[in-house]
């Protein structure tokens, strides 16, 4: 926790979960679509609930200071060492998950596209906030 700039976590979660509120705006209806086609799959279309986005929240800030940690212990100051953790991070959390969701679980590619997509924004921006902003 030592280094770690608070102020820059909670901005840096505002700016993920605004983030990924544009990109499911934009990819929403596609991944309505693929849910759509699941087999006893139910697609909420309403407004997201209220404990729903607490939870949402709570989990970006875990994860965002999570990053911040990283971002402190490899001692990363600027936005090219911070895109390259964003990257590293990326492929080998979100993604390979979402990779084993499609080969295991039959979710459709599509859908974990969209998902995998979001996370890369989302963790670039993040890494990006996190890095230049100690």
């Amino acid at each position: 926790m030592l280094g770690m700039n608070y102020l820059a976590v909670v901005v840096t979660a505002v700016a993920a979960i605004a983030t990924s509120s544009v990109w499911y705006i934009v990819f929403g209806k596609a991944r309505i679509e693929l849910l759509g086609k699941e087999p006893g799959a139910s697609v909420d279309t309403t407004k997201p609930q209220p404990a729903r986005m607490a939870v949402e929240i709570v989990r970006t800030l875990v994860v965002t200071c999570v990053l911040a940690h990283f971002v402190v212990l490899l001692g990363i100051t600027g936005w090219i060492s911070a895109v390259k953790l964003g990257l590293w991070l990326w492929i080998g959390f979100p993604f390979m998950i979402l990779v084993g969701s499609v080969l295991w679980d039959k979710v459709p590619w599509k859908l974990a596209a969209i998902h995998a997509g979001d996370w890369l924004v989302k963790l670039l921006v993040m890494a990006i906030i996190l890095g230049a902003w100690r």
